[in-house]
């Protein structure tokens, strides 16, 4: 059944609406619920959209706009204070892991390229996820939630040059790689640069003048304005949307309509960012998933238990204590919507094998799925294991 961008979004929400208030009957995770509704939506359940691809565009702006109100929570202060969590605990987490997972993957008789890109997708940890969890849960602003944060920040900066590797090595570039990744720092500090200058002299006044006119809509418009203009602007210079929205939030953070901004945006990150489940959950098909059960099960494993064990280390080894390096663990134990964009990656250069790739995105989605009810009782499981409060 072929639809139009028009039924496909009238289905999608009609579907979402009746998820969203049966898992919140059932109290269950409302990111399962949109998971379960993009499933039944999808290909491979009612096959209602064939075509998803108009829906993945638009989704990505709910990353986009999660990004931006992170931002906005922050300041320049605050993000400086993360640096130890971002540079130490973060750049150990995603080499050890990429590091860890290729070389037990190559263990297991895969290709040495292809390898690397399934120690790469299990590096990374849900954004979206973890931030808007902790955020319903007033955890965002503990020492475990700054940890995860920080380490998030940094796998969102290491999914560039990770996906420029890959790509040069498919492809056959090995001797321009460090010409490339070197020009992606370089453009990344350039846009950071832009992004801050033009937010100090032009936005500041431009605000101002806004707030005269006592016009709410000419006021989100420049939200909207600022935020996709920012997003643009790093994808442009080849780094992630994501960052560029971050970069808008973290820049008006610094002014004096910051909660102004947040209250005008929620509405557009919730909707968005609910949609970018929904064509997660479309990806999934459940019927090849019988056949490769078992190296499900093993990367699942990986991704949640190694993943939490080796997050759970590096923080004890860098001074947290055991209960907080716990809860670090256990709230980036799943699988990442970068992970998607490097298995995509895989997938046009022929990296991966057909059971591979099923392998690695039912693993992601099975975390994925599962990762907000491990954050949501990450209390609970501390004291499970006997780790106490008197160990923080």
């Amino acid at each position: 059944m072929d639809l139009s961008i028009l039924e496909i979004t009238l289905c999608i929400l009609l579907i979402s609406l009746i998820v969203t208030v049966l898992f919140r009957k059932l109290r269950l995770s409302i990111i399962l619920g949109y998971l379960c509704a993009g499933a039944l939506v999808g290909p491979h359940g009612l096959g209602l959209a064939h075509n998803s691809q108009y829906a993945k565009s638009l989704a990505e702006f709910g990353i986009v706009f999660l990004m931006f109100t992170i931002g906005l929570e922050f300041s320049l202060s605050k993000l400086f204070a993360l640096r130890y969590a971002v540079f130490l605990i973060g750049g150990l987490q995603v080499f050890l892991t990429v590091l860890i997972t290729t070389l037990a993957a190559i263990f297991f008789g895969m290709p040495h390229l292809a390898a690397l890109t399934v120690g790469s997708i299990v590096a990374m940890s849900s954004t979206a996820i973890v931030i808007k969890q902790l955020n319903d849960q007033n955890e965002l602003f503990s020492k475990h939630g700054l940890n995860a944060v920080g380490i998030l920040l940094f796998q969102d900066l290491a999914v560039i040059p990770i996906i420029i590797l890959i790509g040069g090595i498919a492809q056959g570039e090995r001797h321009a790689i460090i010409t490339l990744l070197a020009w992606a720092l370089l453009k990344g500090i350039l846009a950071i640069l832009v992004i801050f200058l033009i937010g100090r002299w032009l936005l500041r006044p431009l605000f101002r003048i806004i707030e005269k006119t006592h016009a709410i809509e000419l006021f989100t418009m420049m939200v909207l304005l600022v935020t996709l203009a920012s997003a643009w602007l790093t994808n442009l210079m080849g780094l992630s949307y994501a960052l560029g929205a971050f970069l808008a939030g973290l820049m008006l953070a610094e002014t004096e309509y910051r909660h102004e901004i947040a209250n005008e945006i929620r509405p557009f990150r919730d909707i968005l960012l609910a949609l970018f489940f929904i064509t997660i959950g479309m990806l999934v098909n459940i019927h090849l998933w019988s056949h490769t059960w078992a190296g499900i099960l093993l990367l699942v494993g990986t991704l949640i238990i190694g993943k939490m064990l080796l997050i759970t280390l590096i923080c004890r080894l860098t001074g947290n204590s055991l209960l907080i390096a716990t809860k670090t663990g256990i709230l980036l134990a799943q699988g990442s919507e970068f992970g998607f964009a490097i298995l995509t990656l895989a997938l046009n250069n022929k990296i991966l094998t057909d059971t591979q790739e099923q392998i690695v995105l039912a693993a992601l989605l099975i975390s994925i799925a599962i990762s907000p009810m491990f954050i949501r009782y990450n209390q609970k499981i501390t004291a499970w294991l006997r780790i106490s409060n008197k160990q923080e």
